[in-house]
């Protein structure tokens, strides 16, 4: 669900704040909502990304690990855990969890699944390299030219 604009002010002048999505929207009663994301902030030239994700029942996201940014995540319904070195921990709705750059973490859904918001800086985009900066990357890295 994106916003309904295309992002562009209707007159000169600043951007002006505005409203994206009602998450209370989002939830369906008796836990109806599908999986995946149900709302990405898609608005032009944002510095941040956001996401509302849904897991369902007994659904997790992998032990991974963000080398680049930081995260919030803040439970939004139901109820998880959040796996990382430092042993679980409880979230449920309303609790906001900052998981920092280089973190360890799996996120495991409670027995009714869970609704959350992950806010992160925005990453940028791919940018189009000449052919010899792949091979200074290679050698920087030990791998000598192909």
């Amino acid at each position: 669900m994106a916003a309904e604009d295309d992002g562009s002010p209707d007159t000169a002048g600043p951007p002006l704040p505005r409203v994206l999505c009602d998450t209370a929207q989002l939830l369906s009663p008796g836990g109806d909502a599908p999986a995946g994301a149900l709302w990405r902030l898609a608005e032009p030239a944002r510095q941040l990304d956001a996401n509302v994700v849904r897991l369902p029942a007994g659904g997790r996201v992998d032990t991974h690990t963000e080398p680049d940014l930081d995260v919030l995540l803040l439970v939004l319904d139901g109820a998880a855990r959040l796996e990382s070195a430092d042993g679980g921990h409880a979230l449920r709705a309303g609790v906001l969890t900052w998981l920092p750059h280089g973190s360890t973490r799996a996120v495991l859904a409670g027995p009714d699944g869970v609704t959350y918001l992950t806010v992160h800086r925005r990453r940028p985009g791919m940018r189009i390299q000449p052919p010899e900066a792949a091979a200074r990357l290679r050698r920087s890295l030990g791998g000598g030219d192909v």
